[in-house]
Order: structure tokens, then C-alpha cells, then sequence
């Protein structure tokens, strides 16, 4: 990485700041990798070998300055800007009060309350120190989501190509099982699983973990995974569920992630089909609520969007069996650091920022029954909300 786009990334930091207005600065901290992020943001070698706490302050305006110890004085060499070096904790505290003097409002990885655990990077004892000096610690989680969420012109078509790849997956994977079950061969969760990764390889991509193929009551789980020794056996009138995420092994590509249900039978079950019917009713509620309001030039909270999906399905009265948040933001990794669609396991406040991306995913899981979870991405431009890898699932595919 040169040194000119780590000069261009402190630009935009400063730029973003201004656009703020809410914080004197931005305080990076790491002890040992404690915080990915602020490698991810500064444009660091995350694999770099440091075994002491360093700290990079950037000001809204004016010099950045690094604050260093004297047996690992080159870590940000790259970075621009002053070095101040410490030895003792006591030399460290100094010239930490002295680096931040006369600021009031800093921001750094801090989540209040740990609303946001992607953002809680820095300790609390960390955040005891700075505020000792008579500064407050405010949280970065909109900055981090301007460096971290906002996508590049390259990595929305690499969005496409995944989302795209994966939904004609699905037709293969359904036509797998609905063929190895016309001709009586044996298919267990575990061979649709590999088949499913096999296709994502062929097409040149690359997952952080083998997706999901669960058959009757292992839908009922969220995250069940089958294993080689541990899986069911496919066979006629099941309810087969996929979800399945993947991106392209380009530097900088970005996933797709989705899930349909299908049904190894001619004629779905009543039940089934009204639990899909809910949990479609959820999905595109949220859906044209981001849609309407994006349009509209406003754009909402991520717990705003999951309030949208859970209480139409708590009007159906199957709110209790919704347990998981509505969706993920989503970016080089799969569960990316942009605003969640979350006010169950959190109530992330942050607002949908242009040019990034989420999952809608509502589920409603039945124990020892079935589950149904239906899964898009979103993709935010500056007045449209749209969907890739069409069509989206209008009903539970029959298979046979």
C-alpha cells in the first residue's frame, strides 16, 4: 500500500469528520490485534507482529500524530504524521493528556451500553483512561460504517455476480435433490451441502464457511450445519431449506447471501405454505418500507427496518418464533460492519448509509417441526433500494 492512499484515506477521515460535526477527532487504538477495525480503516497489514499498545490520533483538522512505544517505533510507519514515543505507563498517560488537551468529544471504537458488539473494540479500562483526562468517548460507529460499509462501483458489480451465481445455485441444488430422488439415489444434508459448495467453486468463488442444507426439524435451527457423520437423509415429502453465501476470490469482492425452502413433494402442506406466506408477508414489508423511504430522500435505522418485519409477523401471531434479528449488513465479510437490520439482539441506531448493503431474512422456526427463513440483499444507492439475483421467492418450491 503506498504512503499516497493512506495520505488520501486520512483526507477522507478528516473530510468525514467535518461532515460530523460531532467529534474533535478520531483516537485509534490497538493492543496485539484487539481491534481489526482501525487496521481495516487506517489501510494497516493486519499480520503485522506487535506486541504493544499504540495509539493513532487524528484531529477533525490539522497534523495526525502517532503515540508509540521505543521497542516498536515503526509499526504505522506508513501513516502520516507526528511520533511521540513512550517507555513507562506513566510516560504513556503523560503524553496522552497531553495529546488530547483541549479536546471534548472524541470518537473511538466504543459502542454504548455495547449496543453494537462489531464496533466494542476498545476495553473499558482503555475508556476509563481517556476519559480521566477530562475527554468523552463517543462511538465511531458511522465512521466506521462510511470506511468499512460504503462500496466501490467494482465491488457492487462483484455483488452482482455473487447474488446472480448463487440464485441459479439454488435451481441446481433443488434440481440435485429432486433428481437423486427420482432416480432413488441416496442424498443426505451433508451431499447437498458439498454439492452446493462444489458449484460455488466451480464459479470461482469463495465462502467463509459451508452454507446451510437442513431437512425438516434441522430448519427449526437457524444455524444448523450438517457434518459428515451427523446428517439426515433427504427422502420424499420433506421441507428442504438452503442458505448459502459466497463472493468471488478478487480482492475486494464482497458476498451475496441468501436462502430459499423448497418441498420434496408434489403438494406442500397447508402449514408450511402459511408459515411461508408470514414470513414473505415480513420480508417485503421491510423491504417497501426501506424502498419508500429511501425514495423519499430518508434513510432509516436499522432498528426501524427490523421493527417493520417483526411486527408483521408478530401480527400473525408468530412473533415469539421470530428469534434472530431481521438482517446483516453485508460487505467483505459476510455479516459486514455497516447497520444491522436490529432491534431484538440489539437496537442498532445507525442509519442505512448510501452505497452499502444488508440482508432481510425473516424466519419463523417451529421446534421439532420445521422452520421457514427467506432470505434477500438489499443493495442502498442514493435515492433506490434494490434487490439483486432475481426472481425472489414467491412460494415454497415443490421439487417433484
Amino acid at each position: 500500500m503506498s504512503s499516497t492512499a493512506h495520505q488520501t484515506r486520512i483526507i477522507a477521515i478528516q473530510d468525514a469528520l467535518r461532515d460530523m460535526g460531532t467529534h474533535d477527532g478520531w483516537l485509534f487504538y490497538d493492543f496485539r490485534g484487539s481491534d481489526p477495525l482501525a487496521y481495516r480503516v487506517l489501510l494497516l497489514d493486519p499480520s503485522r507482529h506487535v506486541t504493544r499498545r499504540w495509539y493513532y490520533w487524528i484531529p477533525t483538522s490539522g497534523e495526525p500524530v502517532k503515540l508509540l512505544h521505543k521497542i516498536e517505533p515503526h509499526v504505522l510507519d506508513e501513516l502520516p504524521g507526528q511520533v511521540l514515543q513512550y517507555v513507562s505507563w506513566e510516560e504513556q498517560q503523560r503524553l496522552l493528556t497531553s495529546l488530547l488537551r483541549g479536546q471534548r468529544c472524541i470518537a473511538m471504537q466504543y459502542s454504548p451500553l455495547n449496543a453494537v458488539p462489531y464496533l466494542s473494540r476498545v476495553d473499558a479500562g482503555t475508556v476509563e483512561l481517556i476519559r480521566s483526562v477530562g475527554v468523552d468517548v463517543a462511538t465511531s460507529a458511522d465512521l466506521v460504517q462510511r470506511f468499512e460499509a460504503v462500496w466501490t462501483d467494482e465491488q457492487l458489480e462483484s455483488h452482482r455476480y455473487a447474488v446472480t451465481t448463487l440464485r441459479n445455485i439454488v435451481d441446481e441444488a433443488f434440481a440435485h435433490v429432486s433428481s437423486c430422488l427420482t432416480s432413488e439415489r441416496p442424498l443426505s444434508e451433508y451431499g447437498l451441502q458439498q454439492f452446493i459448495l462444489s458449484r460455488i467453486r466451480d464459479a470461482g468463488m469463495t465462502t467463509s464457511s459451508a452454507p446451510i442444507a437442513a431437512v425438516n426439524a434441522h430448519s427449526a435451527d437457524p444455524h444448523y450445519g450438517p457434518t459428515e457423520r451427523d446428517s439426515s437423509l433427504i427422502t420424499r415429502d420433506n421441507l428442504v431449506l438452503i442458505d448459502l453465501w459466497a463472493k468471488q476470490a478478487t480482492p475486494g469482492s464482497v458476498y451475496g447471501d441468501i436462502t430459499w425452502t423448497g418441498y420434496t413433494g408434489t403438494h406442500v402442506p397447508a402449514k408450511q405454505r402459511m408459515i411461508f406466506e408470514h414470513v414473505r408477508g415480513g420480508r417485503d414489508a421491510a423491504l417497501l418500507f426501506v424502498q419508500n423511504q429511501v425514495a423519499a430522500g430518508r434513510f432509516p435505522c436499522g432498528w426501524e427496518v427490523d421493527d417493520v418485519c417483526r411486527n408483521a409477523i408478530r401480527a400473525a401471531g408468530y412473533g415469539d418464533f421470530f428469534i434472530h434479528r431481521t438482517g446483516h449488513s453485508i460487505g467483505e465479510e459476510v455479516h459486514g460492519n455497516g447497520a444491522n437490520i436490529d432491534n431484538l439482539e440489539t437496537q442498532d441506531g445507525r442509519r442505512l448509509q448510501p452505497r452499502t448493503c444488508f440482508s432481510i431474512e425473516p424466519g419463523i422456526y417451529l421446534p421439532g417441526e420445521f422452520g421457514i427463513r427467506s432470505e434477500l440483499d438489499v443493495y442502498v444507492s442514493d435515492r433506490e433500494a434494490l434487490v439483486h439475483g432475481l426472481p425472489l421467492q414467491t412460494e415454497i418450491i415443490p421439487l417433484l
